[in-house]
């Protein structure tokens, strides 16, 4: 058995604000939307999020993941310069001790986004 890949599912309140703030701030495409049934797909550059209506399923009143979703990238301080103004940030671009230049922002519902090139 081999795993391929891993696509997060966020859950958010507004699919069409969610979507548009990967498409418009992060610069995702919008593969599909179905705001009947309350799903969309993004993805960019090889790199795939799912977004989704919380369920009767699961309890929902905000977004309550404890972790971070840590993008790598290949020119990080680019990324830095267009993102900095335009997304809630959580830390400044740095360098770290473990080897890694970063910064991260919060999407519209409060992930973290990490965003990360190896020095």
């Amino acid at each position: 058995m081999t795993l391929h890949k891993l696509t997060p599912m966020l859950y958010t309140r507004d699919l069409r604000v969610t979507a548009d703030f990967y498409r418009d701030v992060l610069g995702f495409t919008c593969d599909a939307i179905d705001e009947e049934v309350g799903w969309a797909s993004l993805s960019r550059d090889g790199v795939a999020v799912m977004l989704a209506l919380p369920n009767a399923h699961l309890p929902f009143e905000k977004p309550h993941f404890t972790g971070s979703f840590y993008f790598r990238c290949d020119d990080v301080d680019e990324l830095w310069q267009q993102l900095r103004h335009s997304a809630n940030v959580c830390y400044p671009i740095e360098n770290f001790d473990y080897g890694m230049r970063e910064f991260a922002i919060f999407d519209n519902n409060g992930y973290v986004l990490q965003f990360g090139q190896e020095l």
